[in-house]
């Protein structure tokens, strides 16, 4: 845990809820098949976002996960500014993860994952780019451990999480109820389901207009999972892949609402054959641009970013960095990466930093002469507190 950005009474709220579900070394129990991509390409929840309001990142720091001295960070670059700051919620153990949504305007939800003896998914809301948090929910199961398994629809503030169970939960703002929305198992039976042969949920999201979408990855090739729920029943709400890829498996990675439409991270084929698309849809119009495919060749996937504009990026090894703009744009590598990087933003000025990791301390870095070399801009220690989750 780091040190208390919010008043005491919220700190102590969110320790309560935490400590009345003990803690300890026991394993997240329940995974079942909904959580397991049969692709090499499954992301880590270490990511960035942009939203109206700044830039967003979740990075993994301190030590051994094993000894339970590893703990997620949530960092903010707000809108107009330069510095980064640290945003983490306090009171609450992060060893499992976090998994960030974005409501809209200076808004943000962060979920814990469970880890230890923890079953169940506390919830932090800000209404003030991460200044202040107050607790909220909580979720009263386990949360998937995927980068968009909680999704915040615009205006409403509503909430869809993704499980690690396969189910799907709706609930509105204060999410002290949740409603099933959908199991896996019930979204595969559906005709859109059988055509792709939905064998895991992997992602959530809300169109612009607020209709709630899920994502996964599909037993038959040549086919994207994406569903959105339209009038109380699922459609087929995926891309049409090219004729390349029609013998390939197809796994969503990332789907998210974006300023402008809905963004996706498709990744088709396995192993060392394995390629990345992003994806973009306008609006709810339906009708998506596919980036051209990246080939990995066998390479880990360690992050995935949204940005401005549609701009994705992703990580792989920790070294290297490939980034693409937007609809109608080529996927371009950056110069290799400081070492330690966690993940890559997109300035909105233009650009990228690299935010790197080492135990207790975040350097940041961006691209300088003309984006050929990188340069130390910034540098946070976080005041981690080692042992406080053993």
């Amino acid at each position: 845990m780091t040190a208390p950005r919010a008043p005491r009474a919220i700190a102590l709220a969110l320790a309560a809820t935490v400590l009345a579900a003990g803690c300890g070394s026991a394993a997240r129990s329940g995974h079942s098949a909904a959580r397991v991509s049969p692709l090499a390409a499954r992301p880590l929840l270490t990511t960035s976002l942009t939203t109206a309001n700044g830039t967003w990142a979740v990075a993994v720091m301190g030590g051994s996960a094993a000894s339970h001295n590893n703990f997620w960070q949530l960092f903010v670059r707000e809108a107009g500014t330069s510095a980064w700051k640290l945003a983490t919620p306090p009171g609450v153990a992060d060893n499992g993860g976090l998994v960030v949504a974005d409501p809209g305007g200076r808004s943000l939800v962060t979920a814990f994952l469970p880890s230890q003896y923890l079953t169940f998914t506390p919830l932090a809301v800000s209404q003030n780019d991460g200044h202040v948090w107050a607790a909220a929910g909580p979720l009263d199961a386990a949360l998937a451990d995927y980068p968009d398994a909680l999704a915040a629809a615009p205006g409403s503030g509503s909430l869809l999480a993704l499980l690690i169970t396969g189910t799907a939960k709706l609930a509105t703002p204060g999410y002290s109820h949740w409603a099933t929305l959908v199991t896996q198992r019930a979204l595969a039976a559906t005709p859109a389901g059988r055509r792709c042969g939905l064998n895991a949920l992997t992602a959530a999201a809300f169109t612009s207009s607020g209709a709630p979408m899920l994502a996964g990855t599909c037993g038959h090739p040549g086919i994207a999972g994406i569903f959105a729920s339209q009038g109380g029943t699922w459609q087929a709400a995926g891309p049409s892949l090219p004729a390349e890829l029609a013998s390939q498996r197809v796994a969503v990675l990332r789907l998210t609402r974006t300023p402008t439409g809905t963004a996706a991270l498709l990744a088709a084929g396995t192993g060392s054959a394995t390629s990345l698309l992003a994806a973009w849809s306008a609006g709810n119009s339906g009708h998506w641009t596919l980036s051209p495919p990246v080939r990995l060749g066998g390479a880990k996937l360690t992050s995935t970013s949204f940005g401005p504009g549609g701009a994705v990026a992703i990580v792989v090894n920790g070294r290297h960095a490939e980034t693409v703009t937007g609809p109608r744009a080529s996927w371009q590598p950056l110069p290799p990466l400081p070492s330690g990087t966690a993940t890559v933003t997109s300035d909105p000025a233009g650009g990228f930093s690299a935010l790197a990791v080492q135990r207790t301390k975040v350097t940041v870095w961006q691209l300088i002469g003309g984006g050929a070399s990188w340069r130390a801009t910034q540098v946070l220690k976080v005041p981690i507190q080692f042992g406080s989750s053993g």
